[in-house]
Parts: C-alpha cells; structure tokens; sequence
C-alpha cells in the first residue's frame, strides 16, 4: 500500500509551510462521497465569506465605523478559517471514510456550535466584527456607499447560517438512521476504536465492501434481470 503524503492545504511553494492533512475523496465510500464533497464546499464558503467580511469590515472603518470591528475580522479569519477545517470538517470526513460513531458525535457538537455562530454573524450584532443586518442596515444613513460593501457578506453569512442549518440536519438524518448513537460513540471512545489506524482500515473495507457488494445482483439475477438496481446515494 503506498503511503499517503499530506496534500492540503495546498500552498504555494514560496509559502515556508508544508501541508498538515491528507485528503482524498475517494477514499470514502462512494454513497457518502457526495455529502462529504459538499460539506467541503461548505467550509469553502463559510472561509470566503470570512474573507469577505474582512473587506466590509475595512469599508465599515474607511466610512468612520472604527477599527475595533476590522481587528475583529481579521481575527474571525485567521482563527475560524482553519479551527473549523480541523474541528469539524475533518471529523465528518473521517466519520464518512470509517464509519465511526466518535467522530460523527465530534462532528455534531462542534458544528452545532458553527451553525449558531453563523446565526450571530448573520444578525451582525456591532463591535463584534462582523458585517451583518443590524451593523449594515444601521450604518447605510452614515455611509451608503460603505454599507454596500457590508451588504455583500451579511447576505453569505445569511446564506451560511441556512446551508448550515440543512447539512447538520441531513447528516444527523443520516446517522439516525443508520443506527448510531451516543452509546456507540461511547463504546469507541472507551476501547480507543477511533484512533486505531487498523480498526478504521477495517471499518472503511467493511464500507466499501457493502457498497460494491450492494451494485452486484445475487447469483443466478444477473444476466437475467430487467430491473435496474440503483444504489442509495445522499443528497443534501
């Protein structure tokens, strides 16, 4: 088996840094690729909408809002960027890749805690550092110009606090239904499961097995059936 060589993030190579993770959506199941893919995405946008804020925070000061809310921005991005990519993005793609109930419960309470921030963010409470409704609608009879560009990401914060709301929603749907629960996690916890590279190696194959087992009809089916067998695929 080859060894897996961290690939993200991937920086430039003026950039004295190296990547920290390995990430390859292929080694997860395919029913769960796509959910997983899309969460990605979302930890994408919540990142660019960061960046954004930064740039409405800096037309909040140059339109005499003060500096207090773009020290705060760049705070929110700095910190929030990668703390979410490891507190929460990268459980659920290890809870896709092996099936484990410790990091789906990792994954829930952390991002339970994003959706709410993003909830904050979205109403834009003034010197948190954030470019949400109260601080844009409040500010447009002093700068309207400036207000604009606040406008920008309160409208993708908005955008991040519904998407978010739907994932966490259709994941836990998902893990209810596939039978986990708190116990489960527990009992990964307490035998150390979650951390054991051969035991995960051995839940993904089990996954994967199930997947391709659950594509081939039963003996003696195949070259007859006329029914066409569709594998249950996650949509979020």
């Amino acid at each position: 088996m080859a060894e897996k060589i961290d690939n993200f993030p991937p920086l430039p190579g003026f950039i004295p840094l190296k990547p920290c993770f390995y990430q390859d959506f292929n080694e997860i199941p395919e029913q769960h690729r796509s959910m997983a893919k899309r969460l990605y995405h979302l930890w994408m946008l919540n990142s660019i909408t960061l960046a954004m804020n930064l740039i409405g925070c800096l037309a909040w000061m140059c339109g005499g809002g003060g500096a207090v809310n773009f020290g705060m921005a760049i705070l929110w991005l700095i910190l929030f960027t990668p703390c979410s990519y490891v507190c929460w993005f990268r459980p659920i793609y290890k809870a896709f890749k092996s099936d484990s109930s410790f990091n789906f419960m990792a994954f829930f309470f952390v991002f339970m805690a994003q959706t709410v921030i993003s909830v904050i963010q979205a109403v834009g409470i003034p010197g948190w550092g954030v470019c949400g409704w109260i601080a844009t609608i409040s500010f447009f009879g002093t700068n309207a110009v400036s207000a604009v560009f606040m406008l920008i990401p309160t409208i993708m914060f908005t955008a991040v606090a519904v998407i978010s709301f739907i994932a966490l929603t259709k994941v836990h749907n998902f893990y209810r239904g596939s039978g986990g629960s708190m116990s489960k996690a527990q009992d990964e916890w307490a035998t150390g499961a979650w951390k054991n590279p051969q035991v995960q190696q051995a839940a993904q194959n089990a996954a994967m097995g199930v997947t391709q087992g659950a594509m081939v009809p039963p003996p003696g089916e195949a070259q007859y059936s006329s029914t066409p067998n569709y594998s249950y695929e996650n949509q979020m």
